[in-house]
């Protein structure tokens, strides 16, 4: 194998003859015996941007199926309204480093503004709140099965900590983004799902069958095509009575997603189905 490189080489240049090592490489270990998907492994955990964003997908999965383990407050606890980030130093009351971070919570201080006299809001230094890792919070049942009130971090004295400050409602931020990480999860994997199905099997079924049928498909996915999805959505979504409730709204949300993304597909499938792009 590495003779028949060389021949092929011959005069390239050095990253060619790389190219073509490679490839040969490939070819001859595909015809000992590994699988198809063995070699898309092998290829795909050379890129590094590739392996990055697997190991950034897989945290994302891993924190939206444990969200109540990884959340520190109750994410409908409520508390002062648009409070501002907790700080966080490696620093007792006293100012002496601590290997154990602590929390400082947001209130009213010693200094004044000097127009309005009022009391200044910042950090409360002399009432720190300690932070640790496995600390009991909030009950919870894990995966929906096991109940626990263990968390991965959170206040060691059970008080109330806003890593990312409040909403208008005096709710946790940061909780209540781990939280709903597991709708956003769930609404993408059901619209990737069906806009795979159904515009796999559209643009098969408009390849195979051809004439009238096809060219009627084919016209039908311009005229989906056509729709600016952005805009769309925004419009659609409007439409939605607040009252509405919220497992309709996401229904609503994943149907209207699904309608307009699996014309794309559908179009790429036919192409492949038919050796040619459609006119």
């Amino acid at each position: 194998m590495t003779n028949d490189v060389k021949t092929i080489a011959g005069d390239q240049p050095d990253e060619t003859v790389a190219t073509l090592a490679v490839d040969a490489v490939d070819i001859d270990e595909n015809q000992h015996g590994e699988s198809y998907a063995a070699l898309v492994w092998r290829r795909f955990r050379k890129s590094t941007m590739g392996m990055i964003g697997l190991t950034l997908v897989i945290l994302l999965l891993v924190t939206a199926l444990f969200a109540d383990f990884f959340a520190p407050m109750h994410p409908t606890r409520t508390d002062v309204g648009f409070l501002p980030p907790d700080v966080i130093r490696f620093k007792d009351a006293d100012g002496q480093f601590s290997i154990i971070p602590s929390v400082f919570p947001i209130g009213e201080t010693d200094a004044l503004d000097p127009i309005t006299f009022q009391p200044v809001n910042g950090p409360v230094w002399d009432n720190p709140t300690p932070v640790g890792f496995f600390v009991r919070g909030y009950d919870y049942h894990l995966l929906g099965l096991i109940p626990t009130n263990i968390h991965f971090f959170g206040s060691e004295d059970g008080r109330p900590i806003h890593l990312l400050g409040t909403d208008k409602f005096g709710r946790d931020i940061l909780s209540r983004g781990i939280v709903g990480a597991r709708i956003s999860m769930m609404i993408a994997l059901i619209v990737v799902s069906i806009t795979t199905v159904v515009g796999t099997f559209i643009g098969i079924l408009s390849g195979y069958k051809g004439g009238r049928f096809d060219r009627i498909m084919q016209r039908f996915v311009d005229f989906v095509l056509a729709f600016p999805q952005l805009p769309l959505y925004l419009a659609l979504t409007a439409l939605v009575p607040i009252t509405l409730p919220s497992s309709a709204f996401i229904a609503f949300v994943i149907a209207v997603m699904a309608a307009l993304g699996w014309a794309q597909l559908s179009r790429e499938v036919r192409a492949k189905d038919t050796g040619a792009c459609p006119n």
